[in-house]
């Protein structure tokens, strides 16, 4: 990690409306229906928070869901520990499409984002936290996914810059996010160290990219998200009143409202009671949009 000569920006989240997940993640603002769309992974629930009403909305998963991916033509894809589903959120049906790793019962689904090809990236972790198991994957439009990374005891923040030319990947328990060379669909090379998180700083968790090519890492038991330049220097720190941030997500009309997922998951009943706002949800805003929420390409069957 670089630190630039000036001082980091510091600015504080605020709260936005109570949610109590376990496990808040994978945060992605959805332009058609102008709303927040979330995951509780281990309350098992696909969440909408709709800002310009308030409503929340929720719907029971068949397992686990790691991510929730918005689909073109309508609809959405949920990564699960059981596998890949559509979903229909007006009839409130999961299908499922795929199972990516049987060989790993012990493995889950975790965390997506949609490339420049317009194909779901996405990663897979020992559900325990403990083995390397887990491996980054490329799901195309025709539904076919291939393993491109592997050895990950958790992964997360898949992400890319604005021209594509790069893609982030993060090893959560060994505190690196990761740079690759993109050349073309599928094609990674050039795997390098991007930031290091120091150990009083937390976990590095979901990433998300901004119009101008920064970095955003929430931090896992670091109470806050940091924005790093393109050449990773530290730039801001927005703090959270909670231990575990997992992910933000532009949105808003004009992209410059970042919201936060956070998570409950793992505090003391001590550290609860200190940070009842833990697995909420919580916003703050930005000078610069993120960039554009891409839905998925995928040919149904």
């Amino acid at each position: 990690m670089r630190q630039g000569s000036h001082k980091p920006v510091l600015l504080e989240a605020e709260h936005v409306c109570t949610v109590g997940a376990e496990l808040g993640e994978g945060p992605i603002w959805v332009p058609r229906d102008s709303a927040l769309w979330f995951v509780d992974i281990k309350g098992g629930l696909v969440r909408r928070y709709e800002p310009g009403t308030g409503r929340q909305n929720a719907w029971q998963a068949p397992s686990k869901p790691g991510f929730v991916i918005p689909l073109r033509g309508g609809g959405f894809l949920v990564g699960m520990k059981s596998g890949l589903h559509t979903f229909d959120p007006q009839a409130g049906t999961f299908e499922h499409l795929a199972a990516v790793e049987p060989h790993a019962p012990d493995n889950r689904l975790n965390d997506a984002s949609v490339g420049p090809d317009d194909c779901i990236w996405f990663g897979s972790m020992d559900d325990h936290e403990s083995s390397p198991t887990g491996a980054l994957y490329r799901l195309d439009a025709q539904g076919r996914h291939t393993a491109l990374d592997q050895g990950y005891i958790i992964t997360n923040g898949p992400a890319f810059s604005p021209d594509g030319a790069v893609f982030y990947h993060t090893d959560t328990l060994s505190r690196v996010v990761y740079a690759f060379d993109h050349s073309g669909p599928g094609k990674l090379s050039g795997k390098r160290v991007f930031v290091r998180i120091a150990p009083a700083d937390g976990y590095p968790d979901g990433t998300t990219v901004d119009a101008e090519g920064c970095v955003w890492v929430a931090l896992w038991s670091g109470w806050g998200v940091r924005r790093y330049s393109p050449a990773g220097e530290l730039l801001t720190t927005v703090r959270v009143r909670c231990a575990n941030v997992t992910k933000i997500a532009f949105g808003g009309e004009d992209g410059c409202t970042a919201f936060a997922t956070t998570a409950w998951k793992g505090l003391s009943p001590a550290e609860r009671a200190a940070q009842p706002l833990a697995g909420d949800l919580f916003r703050f805003r930005t000078d610069v949009p993120g960039l554009p929420c891409r839905e998925a390409q995928l040919t149904r069957r």
